[in-house]
């Protein structure tokens, strides 16, 4: 849709969603990115425009609200269900009916994200949804928004057809991506995926414009330190010479990382909990206690936000000798940072790692939540995993460094990041800067819609080209012979060097692709062979030249004839911005195609 009015960024966010865009149809001068204000539901009959959506979904029964007062101006009935600012505020009144930070839930590889789970708690909820429908009523809001705003006299305008960036952690597994896709599916959307800290640095790049090259120079390493509501990524820049011009290329991208402001409204609603049993002998339970995570998420936000006065937290009683039937206490800005800053940002050697947590045999379904609260432990485990090296073997850590999410609100929080990294350096004179950034919560829509500008060729990019060469394993047709396995060759399939974002098709003649049974695809990876193109097969190879990665196992249809049929192919192979395979198989003489996807990080590690 490179010919669309309109590039779109979305930040599908775990604590809040942002639209984003830029109007092509204005001069080059005169383009800037521009963010949607999204009409919403404040309180029961009352709609005002917010500049994000709150990624919350409230489920009521029929007798909790009057179905008339949740009506927005583009529905022409009333929905079942509310998403947005009004959701987030019964979430501290009525937690078992409220869905909160369902995007980490897609992520969640032993459970069925397209199951009806959310709200999750040991007693089920009168309501639920999966969190795939989770991520599709935040884009289909955002889409009714933007369509009730920009496209009611021209429908040539709507969402629909416009070019879509949107966005995922960086350490997203290739089914939460798939599953991101399909959400926007479900939507009518076509989308293409960036990753979140990328899009946040395209925000900053964007809002320098060429005085980039002045803040930036030759050999800097840049972090991108992206600390949102659910997860924490990590994303390593590096600037360099490219004849003469200065460049930017992605070096490296953490694992995935369950670990973000959700786990500090916990910690926040433990502490004060322990203070309510403590000072008033008041003992929550459970559904208090879920109550009080909420409230203690928004006093966060708003302490976060440069509020300093005692932010007081309701919780609603469960017994009768409560006077009112409620709980009232208060957070001050030194108990949060009390509560946070050791347990989270505590100082520690650039060698020591994040603590495990033991396995118990038994254990209830749930997130896979990080064992060890530490994110600078976690940033050292990264930064020590891609250590860089001068030419004299000594170590380079990052000497400029990007914040981004919600987490990063806080001075303090940033502070004890930065004084980490410097306090790793053996340099006496290294310093670190921090680069100026948009609002936090803005930042990756933002910088999503300005991706969508450089792709058609506006702006300066990421290079990100694949630091290997991969091959798919081709079992040879020769007749069997007893002891001895058919010799597998290796075609290329991505040669190296290729950039994300590329497309190939692959030069191989005479293959046939099993359908309509499991079937396993192998894999091979090289450092040590740059020179190989695609479409090269290879019948013979040292053992150090090519390492095999874990296989890859799958089903494809067989659409017509029968179980186990060879069909024959064509390949064609892409490179995706968000570290995936995608090799495409187009049956010759058909309409058949299959699509596998095989996630080149994960197998890297």
């Amino acid at each position: 849709m490179d010919t669309s009015r309109y590039v779109v960024g979305i930040d599908l966010g775990t604590t809040n969603c942002a639209l984003a865009y830029v109007d092509t149809a204005l001069p080059e001068a005169e383009r800037a990115v521009r963010i949607l204000p999204v009409p919403q539901l404040v309180a029961p009959g009352e709609v005002a425009e917010r500049p994000v959506l709150p990624s919350f979904v409230y489920l009521p029964e029929a007798h909790d609200e009057v179905p008339e007062t949740l009506a927005l101006p583009w529905h022409e009935q009333a929905p079942s269900m509310v998403v947005g600012t009004y959701a987030r505020l019964v979430a501290s009144r009525l937690p078992g009916k409220v869905v909160a930070s369902a995007k980490s839930w897609l992520c969640c590889e032993h459970l069925d994200r397209r199951e009806d789970l959310l709200p999750f708690d040991r007693n089920p909820p009168p309501r639920r949804i999966s969190p795939v429908v989770a991520a599709r009523l935040f884009l289909d809001h955002l889409r009714d928004a933007w369509n009730w705003q920009m496209a009611r006299e021209d429908a040539s305008l709507r969402l629909e057809n416009q070019d879509v960036m949107l966005t995922v952690p960086a350490s997203f597994d290739a089914v939460a991506r798939e599953l991101t896709v399909e959400a926007a599916r479900l939507t009518g959307l076509t989308v293409r995926l960036i990753e979140e800290p990328q899009a946040a640095f395209y925000a900053w790049l964007q809002a320098q414009g060429e005085d980039w090259r002045k803040t930036v120079g030759d050999g800097d390493v840049i972090l991108v330190c992206d600390i949102g509501g659910g997860t924490t990524d990590f994303t390593l820049i590096a600037v360099l010479d490219d004849g003469g011009e200065l460049a930017l290329e992605r070096l490296a991208v953490g694992e995935h990382t369950l670990l973000g402001g959700d786990n500090m409204d916990l910690t926040l609603a433990y502490t004060v909990a322990a203070r309510l049993e403590r000072e008033q002998g008041v003992r929550l339970d459970a559904h208090q206690l879920a109550a009080l995570t909420h409230a203690c998420r928004e006093a966060k936000e708003k302490i976060g936000d440069g509020d300093e006065r005692p932010q007081t937290l309701t919780i609603l009683g469960r017994g009768t000798g409560l006077v009112g039937g409620t709980i009232t206490t208060q957070l001050t800005a030194e108990e949060l940072r009390a509560a946070l800053l050791d347990g989270f940002f505590p100082g520690c050697a650039l060698n020591d790692r994040p603590a495990e947590r033991r396995k118990v045999g038994l254990r209830s379904f749930g997130l896979d939540y990080a064992a060890d609260p530490a994110f600078t432990k976690h940033l050292a485990a990264f930064l020590d995993r891609h250590r860089l090296e001068d030419e004299q073997g000594h170590i380079r850590l990052p000497n400029v460094v990007l914040f981004n999410g919600g987490v990063t609100k806080a001075d303090a929080f940033r502070q004890r990041i930065a004084d980490a990294i410097v306090g790793w350096n053996t340099d006496p004179e290294y310093r670190i800067a921090v680069l100026d950034r948009h609002d936090p919560d803005l930042a990756v829509a933002l910088g999503a819609a300005w991706y969508g500008i450089v792709q058609r060729g506006g702006g300066v990019r990421i290079k990100a080209g694949s630091a290997r060469s991969y091959y798919l394993g081709i079992e040879s047709s020769l007749p069997a012979v007893p002891g001895f396995a058919p010799p597998i060759e290796a075609l290329c399939v991505v040669p190296f060097g290729l950039e994300e974002g590329s497309s190939l098709t692959v030069p191989a003649e005479g293959l046939g692709l099993v359908v309509g049974e499991p079937t396993e695809f192998r894999v091979f990876s090289s450092t040590v062979r740059p020179e190989d193109q695609t479409g090269r097969r290879l019948v013979d190879w040292d053992a150090d030249e090519l390492a095999e990665l874990p296989p890859v196992v799958a089903e494809l249809p067989a659409e017509t004839g029968s179980a186990g049929s060879l069909v024959p192919v064509r390949l064609r192979t892409e490179l995706t911005e968000v570290g995936t395979i995608q090799l495409w198989c187009d049956q010759i003489g058909g309409d058949g195609s299959w699509k596998l996807e095989f996630d080149i990080r994960e197998a890297a590690k």
